[in-house]
């Protein structure tokens, strides 16, 4: 039988993630993420984004902004414009820990 308390926390996570799922679900998001994991910690600015894709900047700078409140991007002022990086590592400890717990709960269960 399924631990009950497992199920209940996994709930919680589940929505914990939400919006990390919600946001990385979107392909041209998931493009954004890639573009930015190359560009390291010195970031991109939108019209650089804007370069590598057939979207305007109004369409990317909405993308960024989906992933900045979530928590996976980063914005960066230097001078006058804003660069922009990855910030998956930091935030993905919920959704670890959202899998260790599925994993926990599937083992349970076939036992």
């Amino acid at each position: 039988m399924v631990d009950k308390e497992k199920i209940t926390l996994a709930r919680k996570q589940f929505q914990d993630c939400s919006e990390i799922f919600v946001a990385l679900g979107d392909i041209t998001r998931q493009k954004i993420c890639l573009d930015l994991a190359e560009s390291a910690d010195e970031g991109i600015n939108v019209a650089q984004l804007t370069g590598k894709s057939l979207l305007s900047r109004p369409a990317i700078s909405h993308h960024l902004k989906v992933l900045k409140n979530c928590g996976l991007v980063e914005p960066i002022k230097k001078g006058t414009q804003i660069f922009y990086r990855i910030r998956l590592r930091d935030n993905f400890a919920v959704v670890r820990q959202l899998i260790q717990t599925l994993d926990e709960i599937f083992a349970e269960e076939n036992a």
